[in-house]
């Protein structure tokens, strides 16, 4: 991973740059706590503030090829294994591969039981389970992390996004407020956008991220590449279709690869009925389970369908027939997709898909389960979703719509998902 360190100066710098824009995103995460929002300044001028992903090449995996020989050698030289599991994230991420994950947890060996390991050693740890979906036990590193070092930022940052998939919004904000004072402002407000955003404030979290993204022009690449995505998908929940696209664009032409966004913006083409755009996006990319998913998708879309359709089809049926055996739930939305849109099972579907909301509740699995249980005819089981949505005041064009047919007759209140003001 790449590095981004504020010395003692650039702290300085920030702090009167942040006094207006800090008030403006504490009305965006709620009330601020006491004594949270002094700028922090580093005690050491080389002290790590906070830590990007990369991106990966040949030269990269060149560099991944000798840090593993010399871990041979050496196995418990600690700083060589952190800088090793933190490149075969980097790379796991960027190629929505879980391989380098398990090559992640490998090298972090002599330390993985250990109930007390290093503090870098425990978000590492924490990374990789938030990846497998094992978040208790993340958050419960994370903790120990934060008791032992509160100036972590990646920490905060991942305790944030864990917090944020599991729909406790409250909580995801709280672990934003930290990274005002140990992070760049870029990284903090599209922290603090990314979960204002999935909380009744999305259009005040878009714009507040626009400006904050046209003022840090010159921001790293890696943090460019998050703030657009989220740009993207919040533009997509408020039905503001053009400027999703735009944002989209816009990372990809960063050429950092990264998996998350081509689902995302695959999903967003699909949803427009641009399925000949989507093939030739995801062509190389079928490797990945949940871009497969998409590519096939698209290919049940195509008139007339190419001969790959069906090898695609079975290809993800075994796949995820495999991950079961392995008692894997990380493809659970996935497969609850591939299940009810293309095996036309939706009671099956709606059985993964209400497995999936007891992991995680992003929108997009509030979706598949709203979508699986109309199809299903099963009102019932879309009532935690409808709650959710209702009570997080959510946002988001394509959901609203899912839920008006839940209509009195149908046996559902039609609350949930609110239409974008």
């Amino acid at each position: 991973m790449a590095m981004a360190i504020l010395s003692k100066s650039s702290s300085a710098r920030i702090r009167s740059r942040w006094l207006d824009f800090g008030l403006a995103v504490s009305v965006c995460l709620g009330a601020v706590e006491p004594g949270r929002t002094t700028p922090f300044t580093p005690s050491d001028d080389h002290q790590v503030l906070e830590r990007l992903p990369a991106k990966t090449s040949s030269a990269d995996l060149l560099i991944l090829r000798r840090a593993r020989a010399a871990l041979t050698n050496d196995p418990e030289n600690l700083q060589t294994s952190l800088r090793l599991a933190r490149d075969y994230i980097a790379k796991s991420r960027a190629e929505s591969d879980p391989r380098y994950l398990g090559y992640a947890q490998a090298t972090l060996a002599p330390w993985w039981d250990s109930p007390d390991p290093p503090v870098d050693i425990l978000v590492l740890r924490a990374t990789i389970r938030q990846s497998n979906h094992d978040f208790d036990n993340a958050l419960a590193d994370l903790a120990k992390a934060l008791k032992a070092d509160p100036a972590n930022g990646q920490a905060w940052l991942t305790r944030a996004t864990i917090l944020q998939v599991l729909g406790e919004y409250d909580d995801a904000k709280r672990a934003c407020l930290p990274l005002w004072r140990l992070a760049s402002e870029l990284i903090t407000v599209t922290c603090a956008s990314s979960i204002a955003s999935l909380s009744g404030e999305a259009a005040r979290s878009y714009e507040l991220l626009d400006r904050t993204l046209e003022r840090n022009f010159n921001a790293a690449a890696s943090e460019r590449l998050w703030a657009l995505t989220v740009l993207a998908e919040i533009a997509v929940r408020l039905g503001r279709d053009t400027e999703a696209e735009s944002y989209f664009r816009r990372a990809l032409a960063l050429e950092l690869r990264d998996g998350y966004l081509l689902g995302a913006y695959a999903d967003f083409l699909l949803d427009h009925d641009r399925p000949t755009e989507v093939t030739d996006l995801l062509k190389d990319e079928t490797r990945v389970d949940g871009l497969l998913l998409r590519v096939t998708l698209a290919e049940k879309s195509l008139r007339p369908q190419p001969a790959a359709f069906t090898a695609h089809g079975s290809a993800l049926r075994e796949r995820f027939a495999a991950s079961r055996q392995r008692g894997d739930k990380v493809h659970r939305r996935e497969e609850a997709r591939f299940t009810l849109h293309l095996l036309n099972q939706p009671k099956e579907a709606l059985r993964l898909a209400k497995e999936n909301w007891t992991i995680q509740r992003e929108p997009a699995d509030a979706r598949i389960l709203l979508e699986s249980a109309l199809a299903a005819k099963d009102p019932a089981s879309a009532r935690p979703v409808m709650d959710s949505l209702e009570k997080n005041h959510l946002e988001d064009l394509e959901l609203a719509k899912l839920a008006s047919q839940f209509n009195t007759g149908f046996g559902v209140p039609p609350s949930g998902g609110r239409k974008p003001k």
